[in-house]
């Protein structure tokens, strides 16, 4: 996925001008990959995704289900908007908060 940008850059799309962009800037993601919910898109280039998995319980040796709420850097190339859902990857720190970066939307809201 991360090679997918690598290639998108080398293949001459058009730039965006956004230095944390990772297929037009400097940003190189590395690390975790996962896909998620875009939950709100308030943010200046900022994108809350929201990702539901299971945790095991080993005390009542079942799984409980969880959510976490990730705030990723969401490039003007790919615009990520709510309710869509998107590819995000680790990346370095940008902000206190942002760590992740947006590297491709996966299905567009209807």
């Amino acid at each position: 996925m991360i090679a997918m940008a690598k290639k998108k850059k080398e293949a001459g799309t058009a730039e965006c001008g956004d230095r944390h962009c990772p297929v037009h800037g400097q940003n190189n993601p590395r690390g975790s990959v996962l896909v998620g919910e875009v939950v709100s898109d308030k943010g200046k280039k900022t994108v809350i995704v929201e990702r539901h998995f299971l945790k095991y319980v080993p005390k009542f040796e079942r799984f409980e289900r969880r959510k976490s709420r990730i705030p990723v850097h969401n490039p003007p190339c790919i615009r990520a908007k709510a309710g869509d859902k998107v590819r995000i990857a680790e990346c370095r720190k940008l902000s206190k908060t942002k760590a992740w970066v947006v590297i491709e939307k996966l299905e567009a809201k209807q």
